[in-house]
């Protein structure tokens, strides 16, 4: 008990739970707000952004621990409870979703956020009616029922073992974590990539790409790490916890980050170069809507503070030992990954008959999914600093914990 007491969440942390909670509150009653000037369909494609970036913090961060379990080693140990904390906001997850269930049956003036989700609209188009075995309504109900149900269920063990460890000790339960992770990492690759096709690429029917759900199994292990980054960063700054997450530690981080960014870069480049050089009518709209209309210039954005700013920076050693200069990328990247989901799905909304062209850069649109981010954000956060807060900082039963907070260990 007394050791517990030594790694819990400081009050200076804790106390941001209400505050983000009431952000979260107001910002999406002001994005909700949009809807009544804009119409549903434009909140439900603002709320999509932030429901799709906060399930990236969640079940990436279920990856990286599954990983951590796996392959051991002090830089995951450290974080560990971080990322339990995070996983288990995934039954509140499934639960802010609704909105994008409710939307299926929206369809003001014959606009819907999923086309497909439109029978008259199906019904009309040879390409619709050949794909909506897969692309229906109670199908993709059931499938969002599996995602969530597989993500429930790799962490509801995962935890429970994982206080059984810190209770008991037995080196055992370090097994079971592993031989859970190993097939867990597989679902998690299956899982991820059809929900990325029905939540984001299905909301272009008409266009399809084999390295999209990479790209985003990649962003969101790369947003659960960025969260992580500044977090830890965060606990940092509080008494003993600074023994905790040393500058070794965050060194290891900042390499992982890196790869990350790496990683994403050049998932993302090459769907980019497939797609340029193949010159496909079925492949191409998608760029045309995003190279357009001042889009152009949020992809240029993306290309310099998504890749170019943040590669730069991480290549240097002292950034990455130092837990206070590596959260202000980790800040950087997790806006950045907004901006690119705000990329990914805006343009993707376009009037009807004009799919080459896409809609132009609106400002209002552009704040309008900024607020409904912070709204699901603020939400997230308050569950997720609740959770964090219900368990010590540390696994205090794994056998390796010691070695991971000895300074012995530290790089020089």
């Amino acid at each position: 008990m007394e050791a517990a007491s030594r790694y819990t969440v400081p009050a200076e942390v804790a106390r941001y739970r209400m505050p983000a909670l009431g952000v979260g509150v107001v910002a999406l009653l002001l994005s909700a707000g949009g809807a009544l000037i804009y119409g549903p369909v434009q909140f439900f494609r603002s709320y999509l952004v932030g429901f799709f970036f906060c399930t990236g913090l969640a079940v990436g961060s279920l990856a990286i621990l599954m990983l951590q379990h796996m392959a051991g080693g002090a830089w995951g140990l450290i974080i560990r409870r971080i990322l339990e904390a995070a996983t288990r906001t995934i039954p509140l997850l499934a639960l802010l979703g609704l909105p994008i269930i409710v939307s299926l049956f929206v369809h003001p003036h014959g606009h819907a956020l999923y086309e497909w989700s439109n029978h008259e609209y199906v019904a009309s188009d040879d390409a619709m009616r050949h794909k909506s075995a897969y692309l229906n309504i109670p199908f993709f109900i059931a499938r969002y029922v599996f995602y969530f149900a597989v993500w429930f269920g790799l962490v509801y063990f995962l935890n429970r073992w994982s206080v059984e460890q810190d209770h008991t000790g037995d080196p055992r339960v370090r097994r079971k974590l592993q031989d859970l992770s190993g097939p867990g990492l597989l679902l998690f690759g299956l899982t991820v990539t059809f929900a990325s096709i029905d939540w984001g690429m299905s909301l272009e029917p008409h266009w399809f790409s084999t390295i999209y759900g990479l790209i985003v199994m990649a962003g969101w292990g790369l947003s659960a790490l960025a969260f992580t980054i500044t977090m830890a960063a965060m606990l940092a700054r509080h008494g003993e916890l600074a023994n905790v997450y040393q500058p070794r530690h965050f060194h290891d981080y900042g390499k992982l980050l890196l790869a990350f960014v790496m990683l994403f870069a050049y998932f993302s480049f090459s769907q980019f170069l497939i797609t340029w050089s193949g010159n496909l009518p079925e492949e191409i709209p998608f760029y045309l809507r995003r190279l357009r209309g001042g889009w152009q210039y949020v992809g240029l954005a993306i290309i310099l503070f998504h890749f170019a700013l943040p590669f730069a920076l991480l290549l240097s050693r002292d950034l990455k030992r130092s837990g206070r200069t590596l959260r202000r990328v980790a800040v950087l990247l997790l806006v950045m990954r907004v901006i690119d989901l705000i990329f990914l799905f805006a343009p993707a909304a376009t009037p009807a008959g004009q799919p080459e062209h896409g809609a132009g850069l609106n400002p209002v649109d552009f704040l309008t999914m900024f607020l409904a981010t912070i709204g699901v954000g603020g939400i997230w956060l308050w569950y997720f600093l609740g959770q964090l807060a219900a368990r010590p900082l540390v696994p205090l039963g794994a056998p390796e914990l010691e070695g991971a907070l000895s300074a012995a260990g530290a790089h020089h």
